[in-house]
């Protein structure tokens, strides 16, 4: 089959462009023909105020990748559903509804001869804007199908169109991997990490509350790119009196530090107030590090409570305290530590091709 994915490749960073490219490379492997379009220019600075791209790429690029598309050129986007019409089917990756023009522009170029479904790695924003719902249902009525990762996923997307809807796990998309940080191995760090892209709903503001709380002596790195800047969450630092115990790394994580900030750290920790999925569960189970995490999408099923990491209340900073408390229980992060286990996503990615290029599970055709 004659495939093209768009959505964003390396030099673009994140989760987005980890997952374009190593479903290319799955789908390659598979047998398929495949392509990536992807963005010369993805987003205007003000809708998307971090660094959007890097230098080094975070694992094998795709070596049939384009970057011909650009949000300052809807021209661009005609012609390129244009050229996409000799192929059999069109894999939109949805990040964003600002994404949502370029995309009917494809497919206005396309003009109904290729099966094109949206693979939404998340049908709404956590944080919604007025516009969001109108573009995502012009998207999704559009296409042919659509495929989401959860069944609270799947349920919006029923809302918002009469298109089928697949249901598919994702699998990880991780960075290459790095060697074990300097300081990994047994042994309690009393230390925990926060990584990632930092917005509201992630639930900072709620670990920094529950580690005020918590267990004493124990310190929190915090790295990231900071969506809004620093400057509140440094005077909610302050305010906690947390000065001493928060080290605050804002911007972007290069992958080459990251195995080193996972050593460090007796447990990762995941406070969202919503999610669907995380890879960064994925991601520290590489590097045998627990996880605490929220009960709010996949995470329930991700990490396995009281084995390799433990399971507290969303928006609640009194249930992650008891959560850090119960952690920091005298030999607890050592054997919590011995529970996890990188896990192997090769029968994931293979059912995930599988609901992708299958026309009856996310087309109407």
């Amino acid at each position: 089959m004659k495939i093209a994915i768009v959505g964003p490749a390396f030099p673009y960073k994140g989760g987005g462009a980890h997952h374009t490219t190593e479903l290319a490379h799955r789908l390659d492997a598979a047998g398929h023909e495949v392509a990536i379009e992807s963005w010369r220019a993805q987003y205007p600075s003000f809708l998307y105020p971090g660094q959007q791209t890097i230098s080094e790429p975070e694992g094998e690029p795709f070596p049939g990748t384009r970057r011909r598309l650009d949000w300052r050129r809807p021209d661009g986007w005609w012609r390129t559903g244009r050229d996409l019409r000799s192929y059999d089917l069109v894999v939109q990756a949805v990040l964003s509804p600002v994404q949502v023009p370029a995309y009917l522009g494809i497919l206005a170029g396309l003009r109904g001869r290729t099966r094109a479904v949206a693979l939404c790695h998340n049908v709404l924003p956590h944080e919604r804007k007025p516009y969001d719902v109108p573009l995502m249902r012009a998207l999704l009525r559009k296409v042919d199908g659509v495929l989401v990762h959860s069944e609270q996923q799947a349920e919006l997307a029923r809302g918002l169109t009469s298109r089928p809807v697949a249901v598919a796990e994702m699998p990880a998309h991780l960075p290459a991997p790095g060697e074990k940080g300097a300081e990994g191995g047994a042994g309690r760090r009393d230390r925990l990490l926060f990584f990632g892209m930092i917005r509201p709903y992630k639930g900072l503001d709620v670990l920094l509350r529950a580690l005020a709380a918590g267990p004493e002596g124990v310190s929190l790195t915090v790295a990231g790119e900071f969506w809004g800047g620093v400057d509140e969450t440094r005077a909610l630092v302050k305010e906690l009196g947390l000065s001493e115990r928060v080290d605050l790394r804002p911007g972007y994580v290069p992958a080459s530090e990251v195995p080193r900030l996972f050593g460090e750290a007796d447990a990762l920790v995941l406070p969202y107030r919503t999610a669907t999925a995380s890879q960064n569960v994925w991601m520290a189970y590489e590097y045998g590090v627990p996880v605490i995490a929220t009960r709010v999408g996949g995470f329930a099923e991700q990490v396995r409570d009281g084995v390799d990491g433990l399971i507290c209340e969303p928006d609640d900073a009194g249930s992650l305290t008891d959560a850090l408390k119960r952690f920091y229980a005298p030999g607890e992060p050592e054997r919590l530590r011995s529970g996890v286990r990188p896990v192997d996503h090769t029968p994931l990615w293979e059912t995930y091709v599988d609901v992708l290029v299958t026309p009856s599970s996310v087309s109407s055709s």
